[in-house]
């Protein structure tokens, strides 16, 4: 009842102004306010300088006393307040107690449902009309346009009834096609920044794999112990078996060092590699450590192509987290071809449940890269969908006793 009696009052306050009806706009004010607009825009870069410009510096010049501007939220299919001019504007750039809109709701969400202008000469007529922070009589509302799409709708309200003219639709209009244009060119640069900064990180996660697939096989504790073993062999006068592993290590060395920042590598050269690094981890452990690398049907397969990084980190994984404070340890490997992929099968033993954990294998374990977390980052840099299946394997008496893996690695063209 108070919001009728207060447009009633408006309404017949408006009609008894009737006779002072805004003066048009002369051609010389109208280019004036449109050199202004599409002049100071350029200088904008955010939405939000857009939108304050547009209803301070632009809408003012228009003697309207009240103006608010909506941008549409997409996934919620609201109008959000952004930027105002008058009564909603108290100070600097705050807007008093914004409210949302949903699309369809109020003449405002009418015409961003619609994207068609509307002028709505008496208020207290129209069912549609919601009060913001007072009642007015007159209201236009004029879409933000770009090809079809509704961006956001420019608001204007004031207390006399029959206010808005064609004239003021056309300005408006014309306003509203300068913003939208800017608002695309700056949402452009935003997502190509945004593109940008990704494409920053996503190099610098690439980088970061790769030196972690290094670290995986010239960690300072396997260079420290195959050169140990190295220098058993020349103290105990096996100069043979001394060369020959000092060359397997230097040949390691070599290899990962020239390769470790390629993205792909020759399947053959990668198993080639592993046989290396598995001999020294023999040399290094001794009787202790056992492995087998069987390599089915891969030798009629050609010069295959994998992603470079997860052979390494994964053999790595295995043969440290079988040794790791155990009797012994042992790993078994087979790569065959399934389905354009390359099908990778390990198993290994794990530590027995009643071995100590101390200090120091913590420490150590904490330097070794979990591969589970190497494959999902290269996933998700890479279109590469590798797949892995993990199983505990138990003995007799239901304890862990070993691991069973299965990785899924796409053959690249």
């Amino acid at each position: 009842m108070e919001k009728i009696n207060l447009l009633q009052n408006d309404r017949k306050a408006g009609q008894e102004k009737a006779s002072e009806a805004p003066k048009p706009f002369s051609f010389e004010e109208i280019e004036k306010i449109f050199l202004y607009f599409s002049t100071s825009i350029l200088e904008k870069n955010t939405e939000e300088e857009i939108l304050w410009d547009l209803a301070k510096n632009c809408i003012s010049q228009l003697g309207f006393e009240d103006c608010v501007i909506y941008l549409l939220a997409e996934e919620k299919q609201v109008l959000v307040q952004k930027a105002a001019y008058g009564p909603k504007n108290p100070k600097e750039q705050s807007i008093l107690q914004p409210i949302e809109i949903p699309v369809g709701s109020g003449i405002t969400g009418s015409v961003a449902l619609s994207g068609v202008a509307e002028i709505v000469e008496d208020t207290s007529l129209d069912p549609r009309y919601i009060v913001d922070d007072l009642p007015r009589l007159s209201e236009i509302a004029v879409p933000i346009l770009t090809d079809g799409k509704v961006l956001g709708v420019i608001d204007c309200e004031h207390p006399e009834p029959h206010f808005f003219t064609s004239q003021h639709l056309r300005i408006l209009t014309a306003i509203a096609s300068i913003c939208a244009i800017k608002l695309c060119r700056v949402r452009a640069e935003q997502l190509a920044l945004r593109e940008q900064k990704r494409l920053l990180e996503a190099h610098r996660q690439m980088e970061e794999l790769k030196a972690q697939a290094l670290k995986a096989q010239m960690n300072p504790h396997f260079l420290f112990n195959a050169l140990n073993a190295v220098q058993y062999f020349i103290t105990s006068d096996d100069k043979k078996a001394a060369l020959s592993y000092l060359s397997l290590l230097g040949k390691l060395i070599r290899y990962r060092l020239q390769h470790f920042q390629d993205e792909t590598a020759s399947l053959s050269s990668e198993i080639e590699v592993l046989g290396w690094y598995l001999k020294l981890q023999k040399l290094r452990y001794g009787d202790k450590f056992t492995y087998s690398v069987e390599t089915p049907g891969l030798e009629t397969a050609g010069d295959v192509k994998i992603p470079a990084l997860v052979l390494p980190v994964i053999i790595e994984s295995a043969v440290e987290t079988s040794m790791l404070d155990q009797p012994a340890g042992h790993v078994q490997l087979t790569l065959k071809i399934e389905h354009e992929a390359v099908g990778l099968e390990l198993r290994h033993n794990l530590r027995s449940p009643e071995a100590p954990n101390t200090d120091r294998l913590l420490n150590y374990r904490q330097h070794i890269e979990p591969w589970q977390k190497q494959v999902e980052t290269l996933n998700a840099l890479q279109p590469y969908q590798i797949r892995e299946k993990t199983t505990i394997i138990t003995d007799a008496g239901q304890q862990a006793s070993g691991v069973y893996i299965h990785l899924h690695i796409p053959i690249l063209k």
